[in-house]
């Protein structure tokens, strides 16, 4: 179906952009320009579900129907629902390229990274043909980062693709609040700002590494996640203050090279979120590859400093006395809403110590027109989940109502060995007091699993004692987030256990697991 044309904006609207453009300082760039000849188009007249919001006010005082900060997932998934609603839309990304720290220093990079070194250090086939075994012998980062660096750029093609084909005006600057309804992009250099307003606002920003004053980051030496895919060369040791989800999966790619890791964190317990069976999986895995751990430790002190036999190395002061030398520190301690240059106030708004936004079940924030979605919310802070926060802000802003499932989404840790779950964990069912029981089927126990050379991996399904009905499922091992999916769907449905022993699955596949791990837990209650 064709889309409807759009009603050009009235001399009111031009008039404010005229007065807008005046403000700038100096003269504008190529951006600045373009942003020009998208204030001057066509606007769209299709909004008439937006709260307190008339059509004839929309069209004399706004200049789109929403104004999207961010271009991360859930600034992407929300500027392309709201355009196939038939709405004007902008999408403001401070960097350069568009994809936020997803694609550029985040999740696409460090999974590629996880990859590349999968492939070149012939992890998987070590099992088959020895722990000597790899298909490079000297393995560089530019050898990582040439594989790194291809999917980045075809997923910001792919990205900025899909914004031309629905319409959607990308502006690269700094966005802040001038205020509730109108928002000030900033050039970068001395090319001036312009200010533009909607009358619905998401903010997508993502979040930023946590840098603790007293840390001398450099970048180098000591570094924060963001920093790690633009190391020159691998380190032969590495030191990573922090054992989060961010941590531990760097930790584990990293060791596989033969680069000598020590994981510090002041808790005594990894990732408590996470199945206990399963951490201790990972736990030995990594030690197999000489990963250290000391736990209970936290870092008080990190400085830098010249070693006469190694060159530049780190040094890092635990609080219990002790001291960990390394060639390069990865400080990672979590990270924070990327709001303290939005100008929160100006909007009636206001972020917590983390710098994250406080938002309802549909993603508004205190003030209501203004929505907020992604790691700027806070838990989960997935890229998957954050997709599904933004479709369903942007639905909501426009009065379309949808159905979503936001308590039983899949988590994958991409750590080496990789890791996933959906549903309840053994730790919270027995403190909830639900009679539950477990099945569990061995990678090494199914022919796909010795195929693959995976001999650890496992997957462990848990349901109700009684009714059988599913209630969880933990996998650890090759293709765990792919084959998570299929727990999912059943979890979603309220299906049982009985399910998987009645299905058919191909074979050899690593799906087979659901089959065996559900007749292990009928075997366990009599079944």
């Amino acid at each position: 179906m064709s889309k409807a044309p759009r009603k050009r904006a009235t001399d009111d609207t031009k008039a404010t952009r005229s007065k807008a453009t005046n403000t700038a300082e100096t003269t504008a760039d190529e951006e600045s320009e373009s942003l020009d000849a998208l204030l001057g188009s066509e606007t769209s007249t299709n909004a008439e579900s937006a709260p307190k919001v008339s059509v004839g006010e929309e069209l004399g005082r706004y200049d789109y129907d929403l104004i999207v900060m961010g271009s991360g997932p859930s600034g992407q998934r929300a500027a392309i629902a709201a355009a196939k609603l038939e709405k004007r839309v902008a999408i403001i990304e401070q960097r350069s390229v568009i994809g936020g720290v997803c694609v550029n220093t985040g999740t696409i990079p460090s999974k590629t990274l996880r990859e590349a070194v999968m492939r070149l250090s012939g992890f998987r086939d070590r099992e088959v043909y020895g722990a000597s075994y790899t298909v490079k012998e000297r393995i560089t980062m530019d050898d990582l980062m040439f594989r790194v660096n291809h999917v980045i750029r075809h997923e910001i093609d792919t990205m900025r693709h899909h914004m031309m084909r629905n319409d959607v005006d990308v502006i690269s600057a700094q966005a802040s609040f001038v205020d509730s309804h109108t928002v000030r992009v900033n050039f970068s250099g001395q090319h001036g700002f312009r200010d533009i307003r909607a009358p619905r606002i998401l903010i997508a920003v993502g979040t930023e590494t946590t840098k603790d004053e007293h840390i001398p980051f450099d970048g180098d030496r000591i570094m924060t996640s963001d920093d790690i895919v633009d190391m020159k060369e691998l380190p032969k040791t590495l030191a990573v203050a922090g054992a989060g989800v961010i941590g531990l999966e760097y930790a584990s790619i990293l060791a596989p090279l033969g680069v000598r890791v020590t994981v510090i964190d002041k808790r005594t317990e990894l990732l408590s979120f996470v199945d206990s069976e399963v951490i201790d999986t990972l736990v030995y895995e990594m030690r197999q590859q000489r990963a250290t751990f000391w736990l209970g430790e936290e870092v008080s002190r990190i400085e830098p400093y010249e070693d006469d036999a190694h060159g530049p190395r780190v040094r890092l002061h635990l609080a219990s006395g002790k001291q960990v030398t390394a060639d390069k520190a990865l400080y990672s301690i979590g990270r924070t809403g990327a709001t303290a240059n939005l100008n929160l106030e100006a909007a009636g708004l206001s972020a917590d110590s983390r710098g994250r936004l406080k938002v309802n079940e549909f993603y508004q924030t205190d003030v209501p027109h203004i929505y907020a979605a992604g790691d700027v919310v806070g838990f989960p802070s997935l890229a998957s989940t954050s997709m599904e926060q933004g479709r369903v802000a942007a639905n909501h802003a426009f009065g379309v109502e949808v159905t979503t499932m936001p308590s039983l989404f899949p988590y994958g840790i991409y750590a080496i060995p990789e890791i996933a779950m959906v549903g309840k964990t053994e730790q919270e069912l027995t403190e909830a007091g639900v009679p539950f029981e477990v099945g569990k089927a061995h990678y090494r126990e199914i022919a796909r699993g010795q195929i693959l050379g995976d001999s650890t991996g496992f997957l462990k399904l848990i349901f109700h004692l009684e009714t059988l009905e599913l209630l969880g499922v933990h996998i650890i091992g090759e293709g765990a987030s792919e084959l998570i999916h299929i727990g999912q769907t059943v979890l979603t449905f309220g299906g049982s256990v009985e399910y998987f022993v009645n299905t058919v699955f191909n074979y050899p596949t690593l799906a087979e697991c659901y089959k065996v791990a559900a007749l292990d837990g009928m075997n366990r209650v009599g079944g």
